[in-house]
């Protein structure tokens, strides 16, 4: 059970680890093979003489082989003629495998699992950050300061593949003339196996050993590195670990070399370039996850010329014609261009793309239009597939137990009936939100009580409207819109009606706007006062995230429409019962029908930032002040909000079935699998 990362969805099993040793469970951060290490072995040997744990253990053991070995509501057990490989540059699955850093790499890890769970036949593709994302820290002023773990996959659920002579299984690619290795890793996340390349191999040269080093890390050529290396070995990886592929599918752009390095194997079989590119792009999808040019990778021509001249030609074409697979449209140089970008390259390989909302899907055509000059903008081939999130590894116990109390079993079920909950009475799930909320009201205590001294160990209130925000600091995100007006801030949090806030969320490294946001978050709370009803909890990851949003009664979002290509911490705090108040883009854009949360603002846009931005915070303001509050706070003669309880239950009904990953899931089938796999020439599947 330790080995396969399903315990992380399936609470029978972490369930089992905590009663192993609560204490050990605590201190190795919820990971099962580190708590095996840690467990004194006279409490092992104490529980293999308890029987009614040693039968639990036998329960949930065949629990997973059951699940393993049978098919999924899809109909497809693993093996089946239909096989997706699907790459992206970090995968949140767990925070006890820190390979991601937001919402692109937990996104990915709730596609593994909805595809695990519905028994669709698809293997994963990243790369094994040996120091991972960074850990945040918080300097006395707020500044925040980053410290960098090291992974030891020994000591986890990885296994490093071997070949027939039992040598590590590697691979090869070639960095600007110089060839460096790479060992792969092997997690299997239910019946989904995710294959992970490492370059920290004896046999390379020191600068060759870290190129999966550091996510995100590092300068421009670095970051190319590691592309190569997610693309180009990927693939490599795919064949060495004999995975075969009908359907090739890049989540964002950062692994777009996989179609290069597909094309120059089809050159080398015999295929002439423009056969093999029209090959490679039949069977391959391009996942856009941003809105904005400035999150795209562009790498300059004399970078590209140092790593790319000698593939050009095994791919039977001048370097020119390689840059023209990612030359900017705009680009004015007669051939090539001056610079490669990895968007436009997804774009111009792959057959079939999408963006992450309907909203998302019309910002790309826009975005892009200039690659298919004189097409209307509704013709552009830019789809959009709304995402989702995974719902037994986001769902609380709270929630999840009103549900299973109706419906035994619901939690596993493929596309469950989410319209149960109406029939809930008002005062039963009034009372499992107040225990979310006293949840999440202890978590950050005990957060806080862990801290610097002097660190408030009476922090908020568990009676009082919990708004939650949390995300990465990015300056688009408006994180300190609440502080435009501080006064009236404060009058919000110790009203009549008050409301309490719980912020999290990291700024990148060399994003000193984004900290400086969060350096000014702190400063508000510099007050003890102020700090006992708006608390910033720091070292932002998932166990955070899902008690965050488990527990917070709304979920506040207020991007700069429309740059938030769709957002899913509100789909998580949805599920469990949260009630959203969010700009109208990403999801939410798509979701809100006027009874199910609250839209801050209006679709209208303005010239000015900054007017934008004076609006939408009195929008935030006003919600607060005359509509949110006094519904959360007007009571029957129960002491239940029943006006509030009425929102919770239709945003449950309408946004349960909406935002639930095997909806995402089965889009991705109905509108691209089973396409791309028929044109790749694979018998589209049944069911």
């Amino acid at each position: 059970m330790a080995t396969n990362l399903r315990w992380s969805w399936n609470r029978r099993a972490t369930d089992l680890f905590s009663q192993l040793d609560a204490g050990a469970w605590a201190r190795a951060g919820h990971d099962p093979m580190k708590t095996l290490h840690l467990v004194d072995p006279r409490r092992l040997a104490q529980h293999a003489r308890d029987g009614a744990f040693v039968a639990a253990v036998r329960d949930a053991a065949a629990d997973l082989e059951a699940y393993l070995s049978g098919q999924g509501p899809y109909g497809l057990p693993t093996g089946a003629p239909l096989s997706v490989a699907y790459f992206s540059p970090e995968f949140g699955v767990t925070e006890a495998l820190p390979v991601y850093s937001g919402g692109l790499g937990v996104l990915a890890g709730d596609h593994l699992k909805a595809a695990s769970d519905l028994g669709v036949p698809l293997v994963g593709i990243g790369l094994l950050y040996r120091h991972g994302y960074f850990l945040q820290h918080l300097a006395v002023d707020g500044w925040q300061q980053e410290s960098y773990p090291t992974l030891e996959p020994t000591q986890s659920a990885l296994r490093l593949l071997r070949g027939d002579d039992g040598a590590p299984l590697t691979i090869e690619v070639e960095l600007a003339g110089v060839p460096c290795r790479a060992a792969i890793w092997k997690a299997q996340v239910g019946r989904v196996p995710l294959l992970l390349l490492d370059s920290d191999v004896p046999s390379n040269r020191p600068d060759a050993r870290g190129v999966t080093d550091v996510l995100y890390g590092g300068d421009s050529e670095h970051r190319l590195r590691q592309e190569i290396m997610l693309g180009i070995g990927g693939v490599r990886a795919l064949q060495a670990a004999g995975h075969g592929a009908q359907v090739w599918h890049s989540n964002e752009g950062h692994a777009g070399f996989l179609g290069l390095e597909r094309i120059r194997s089809l050159v080398q079989a015999g295929q002439s370039f423009d056969s093999a590119l029209a090959s490679v792009r039949s069977s391959t999808i391009f996942t856009t996850h941003t809105p904005v040019p400035a999150g795209i990778d562009i790498f300059e021509r004399r970078l590209m010329e140092r790593y790319f001249s000698a593939f050009a030609r095994e791919c039977g074409v001048g370097f020119d014609e390689l840059m023209d697979i990612g030359r900017e449209v705009h680009d004015g140089v007669a051939a090539g261009g001056t610079r490669f970008n990895m968007a436009v390259m997804g774009f111009n390989l792959a057959g079939r793309a999408n963006g992450v909302s309907k909203l998302h899907g019309e910002v790309s055509r826009a975005m892009f239009s200039e690659l298919w000059p004189g097409l209307p903008a509704a013709e552009i081939p830019i789809g959009s597939i709304t995402n989702g999130v995974h719902a037994a590894s986001w769902m609380g116990s709270e929630m999840t137990g009103i549900m299973e109390a109706r419906r035994p079993g619901w939690i596993d079920t493929a596309a469950p009936d989410w319209s149960v909950v109406r029939d809930v009475p008002d005062d039963e799930l009034w009372a499992a939100r107040r225990r979310a909320r006293l949840r999440l009201v202890r978590f950050v205590r005990d957060r806080l009580g862990s801290g610097a001294a002097g660190a408030v160990s009476d922090a908020l209130d568990p009676e009082v409207l919990t708004i939650g925000f949390a995300r990465r600091f990015a300056q688009y995100k408006r994180g300190t819109l609440l502080l435009a007006d501080r006064d009236r801030l404060r009058r919000l949090l110790f009203g009549e009606r008050p409301v309490q806030i719980v912020m999290a969320g990291k700024a990148h490294p060399r994003d000193d706007g984004g900290k400086e946001m969060i350096r000014q978050i702190i400063g508000f709370t510099a007050d003890p006062e102020t700090a006992s009803r708006f608390v910033f909890l720091e070292g932002y990851d998932m166990e955070l995230g899902r008690v965050l949003t488990q527990g917070a009664d709304l979920w506040l979002n207020h991007p700069r429409r429309p740059l938030e290509a769709c957002g899913t911490s509100g789909m998580k705090a949805a599920i469990n019962g949260g009630i959203n108040c969010s700009i109208l883009d990403g999801w939410w854009d798509e979701c809100f029908d006027g009874s199910n949360g609250w839209a801050i603002g209006t679709r209208e846009a303005d010239d000015e930032p900054e007017v934008r931005d004076r609006k939408d915070a009195e929008s935030v303001y006003r919600l607060l002040e005359d509509e949110i509050t006094e519904l959360f706070y007007r009571r029957a003669e129960s002491g239940v909000p029943e006006g509030w309880v009425q929102m919770m239950k239709a945003s449950l009904a309408t946004l349960g079935p909406a935002v639930s990953g095997d909806r995402m899931m089965r889009d991705y089938l109905s509108d691209l699998y089973r396409p791309a796999a028929a044109s790749a020439g694979a018998p589209p599947p049944s069911g």
